[in-house]
């Protein structure tokens, strides 16, 4: 009975325990049935592609930028078959490690690529280097065992056959940088991708871009490529034509020559830029492909600033170029008729300072024409007296002074028109009249860029008409294969009679025919100008010009436009530290303007 009694007390024991191993049972199975509900429901889609990347690489194809143009279809910038170097970093164990063993066969800049890696996740694909040399690329795929996630991709890189011409205007390109990258404007665009960075390349960029495209490839446990799953193409960028007219780019790039200097022609009735030329300059090339630190650092310090784009961002006092718009402030406002005499002393006494001409004992009885062909400072001084700083503030602006011209590249200056108003909020002061005196010939503290003067000359060339400065004359779309055309700038008339810019025409045809610019005459067209020297540091009378340190003389300056009876360019030339306009800059004008005038018309390319 004992025995019973204890039989019957292990199985209720046992079987309470059961219940437990079957409760503990069943716990276990709900768990893994919700393990595998969230593996294979909630998150199934995750692992599944999880699971798909460990097995293929989704590759971006970088198209091909559209090409650039000048005017007569001459290629500007072109695409040449490259070698890049990428990274899948989902491949790499030992990035360190990667590191280390790179630069042993291909010339790379660790410290950059050790940058790029620690501001990447693990996954995802950068560049390590463009435009590879045969040489590393056979280096780099006879060891790529000893180099887990590097790959080699051709792509195509960005060459520019004319080397140093035109390098300010067509700028270069670069791999887009990681606070680029933050920018909206970059929202779409991927790590790694090139994009413009200077020039048309940068302001133009979204027509040049592409459209990219991906091929998606199966790859082994050790991330080499097996075999391709799926492709869809890139689309070529769209091709510029630009208002260039690289004939006459070259010659004025040739004529500044070694000089730092400026020139640029206008289509003075529709604001074709025909040339924008600034010296010194540098060849896109060394950039697009890849640049140092080291090599950038030297060029940004260059005491010659070559990647300033002198035509656009260099702010110089006009000078004597400025007494255009004098004059035509003078005879709107009837403060000094075009017929009024005056006689010119050599000097123009001022409370107790005394002005002085250029001319030591002036230039005698002078009106306005022979005031504009002479260059005469004491005739501008009087008018300047007379006119006052508004008024001449408000007439430079008329003409586009102080304000942007709105061409089609980065970082233009607008220069300074000042006025009472200007300097009572940036320097604290009131405006002295004899500042007033300073400006009336192109001096003190107003300033011009080189592109603005060819818009002042522009104006006057087409009697009051006044258009923006344009750089793309039209678009060949590479999706449908036409061509679309530029719509023309906007215009603006002058509200000053046409009678006045014909006085002034006089007088700047007066310059050059027996006036400061007899330089400048020619033979093969009529030719009407300006010159102009403007003041680095003041000197005194006596001092030795050819003495002074070059970098302490003059800038010389000429605008012109011809044909005189039917204008069909404009020019604006400022050659630094070189002296008199007459002697050193309207020659490289007449130069240029004779080149365009006998140059033949190109024919209209019908498949516009």
């Amino acid at each position: 009975m004992f025995d019973s009694s204890r039989q019957a007390n292990e199985l209720a024991d046992i079987q309470s325990r059961l219940i437990f191993v079957k409760v503990g049972l069943l716990m276990i199975l709900v768990l893994l049935g919700l393990r595998l509900w969230q593996l294979q429901i909630r998150d199934g889609v995750y692992y599944q592609e999880l699971a798909r990347d460990n097995r293929t690489r989704s590759i971006v194809l970088e198209p091909a930028r559209g090409l650039l143009y000048d005017r007569n279809g001459e290629l500007l910038a072109n695409n040449i078959p490259s070698f890049q170097l990428y990274l899948s970093l989902e491949d790499v164990q030992n990035r360190e490690a990667l590191i280390t063993k790179l630069p042993e066969y291909v010339d790379v800049n660790v410290q950059s690529i050790s940058e790029k890696l620690a501001t990447k996740r693990r996954r995802g694909r950068i560049k390590l280097k463009s435009g590879l040399t045969l040489k590393e690329a056979a280096l780099i795929e006879s060891h790529r065992i000893e180099l887990p996630g590097v790959a080699i991709q051709p792509e195509y890189q960005r060459n520019y056959p004319l080397e140093n011409y035109a390098a300010h205007v067509i700028g270069y390109v670069g791999e887009i940088s990681e606070s680029q990258l933050k920018d909206p404007e970059f929202i779409d665009v991927q790590a790694g991708r090139t994009i413009g960075q200077y020039g048309i390349e940068q302001t133009l960029d979204a027509h040049l871009l592409g459209e990219t495209g991906r091929k998606v490839i199966e790859v082994d446990a050790f991330g080499y490529p097996k075999r391709s799953l799926s492709l869809h193409p890139p689309l070529a960028g769209n091709d510029l034509y630009l208002t260039l007219d690289i004939r006459l780019q070259r010659l004025a790039e040739d004529l500044l020559g070694e000089e730092s200097g400026a020139i640029v022609a206008l289509d003075p009735w529709n604001g074709d830029v025909l040339a924008l030329a600034s010296q010194p300059g540098f060849n896109p090339n060394d950039l697009s492909g890849g640049i140092s630190p080291q090599a950038w650092q030297q060029l940004l310090q260059d005491s010659r600033h070559p990647l300033t784009n002198r035509a656009i961002q260099g702010q110089y006092p006009p000078g004597s170029t400025f007494k255009i718009v004098m004059a035509a402030a003078l005879l709107d406002t009837q403060t000094m008729g075009a017929k009024e005499t005056m006689t010119c002393h050599g000097t123009f006494p001022f409370g107790r300072r005394v002005f002085r001409d250029w001319k030591r004992g002036g230039h005698g009885s002078v009106a306005l024409t022979k005031a504009l062909a002479q260059s005469c400072d004491v005739y501008f001084y009087r008018a300047g007296n007379q006119l006052g700083i508004d008024a001449i503030s408000k007439y430079s602006r008329q003409f586009g002074l102080g304000s942007k011209t709105g061409i089609a590249l980065s970082s233009e200056q607008s220069g300074l028109v000042p006025s009472k108003k200007w300097k009572r909020k940036n320097r604290g002061e009131p405006w002295y009249p004899g500042e007033t005196i300073s400006i009336a010939i192109g001096q003190g503290f107003l300033s011009v860029t080189p592109i603005q003067m060819a818009k002042v000359v522009s104006i006057v060339a087409t009697n009051g008409q006044v258009v923006e400065p344009r750089l793309l004359k039209g678009i060949r779309l590479r999706r449908t294969g036409n061509f679309k055309e530029e719509p023309p700038s906007s215009t603006q008339q002058l509200l000053i009679p046409p009678e006045t810019f014909s006085k002034i025409k006089e007088g700047l045809e007066a310059v050059v025919t027996k006036g400061t610019a007899k330089r400048a005459q020619s033979d093969v067209v009529t030719i009407a100008g300006k010159t102009g020297t403007a003041q680095v540091v003041a000197l005194k009378d006596d001092d030795d010009k050819s003495e002074v340190a070059k970098k302490h003389r003059d800038h010389a300056w000429f605008v012109a436009f011809a044909p005189v009876e039917q204008p069909k360019i404009a020019v604006a030339v400022i050659v630094e530290h070189m002296g008199h306009g007459g002697s050193a800059a309207a020659p490289l004008a007449k130069t240029l303007i004779e080149a365009y005038m006998n140059a033949e018309k190109p024919e209209q390319d019908e498949s516009f």
